[in-house]
């Protein structure tokens, strides 16, 4: 039914081709979209890129998501388009980036402590996947990022608390930026797949504590990229004397 999308925008061509099957009427009000894992299979993508094409049609009114019931098309008119925060933080400046860095310290060591206790086998199986295909793409952006990402969404899946997953789709676009910077920073890959091992080692050992611990020291490892990088950028772009 769709195409396997090949492009570094994703969720864009997802949103596209779903959009056409609901204007040729393939799709009507009322109909369920396939499931999360169903659809990225269909795409040939990974989970996070359907999320992120799901919350840009929910954005754009043509479909709802039910908790426990799946994600349907709606009418067009059901609800107001929600202003993603993708438009008030641009990771591109370096405030945006200290928001994002001071947002991700408040949630995401606690959001590993409850997964520690919460997680199930399939949240446990899909961070091992995804230590796996990070593994094998230490020199493919594109792949390790959507790895990363999955990896980050299924602690978040884990800690069983539909708000914290709302709030950690809802930054999934900045998640990516970001990424995008740090993965090219000197080992910054090895250096992201050291603290990820760690961190699912104490989620699999259920110890809280310790995954907070964990997750903390992990996001000291992408501030300490971000700021090498941006130091030799910056070291670039200065002007011979």
């Amino acid at each position: 039914m769709y195409k396997v999308v090949r492009t570094s925008r994703l969720y864009e061509q997802i949103v596209q081709q779903i959009e056409e099957t609901i204007l040729k009427g393939d799709l009507k009000a009322g109909d369920q979209l396939p499931a999360e894992r169903d659809l990225a299979e269909q795409f040939g993508v990974s989970r996070t890129a359907v999320r992120e094409a799901v919350k840009a049609l929910r954005e754009k009114g043509l479909v709802e998501a039910y908790t426990g019931r799946g994600t349907f098309v709606t009418n067009g008119t059901s609800h107001a388009i929600r202003q993603s925060l993708d438009l008030m933080v641009r990771i591109g400046q370096p405030e945006g980036a200290a928001y994002l860095a001071e947002v991700r310290e408040i949630l995401e060591p606690e959001i590993a402590a409850l997964a520690a206790a919460r997680a199930e086998d399939q949240h446990l199986g899909i961070m091992r996947e995804a230590i796996k295909v990070m593994d094998d793409s230490l020199h493919d952006a594109e792949r390790f990022i959507e790895a990363d990402l999955d990896f980050h969404l299924a602690l978040a899946e884990g800690a069983a608390n539909p708000i914290i997953l709302s709030l950690i789709d809802s930054i999934v676009g900045l998640l990516r930026e970001q990424r995008l910077r740090t993965f090219h920073s000197a080992n910054g890959p090895q250096r992201g797949q050291y603290c990820h091992r760690r961190i699912l080692e104490a989620v699999e050992k259920r110890n809280g504590d310790r995954a907070r611990t964990e997750m903390r020291a992990h996001l000291q490892q992408v501030r300490e990229d971000s700021r090498l990088l941006s130091g030799a950028e910056s070291l670039v772009s200065r002007p011979a004397s």
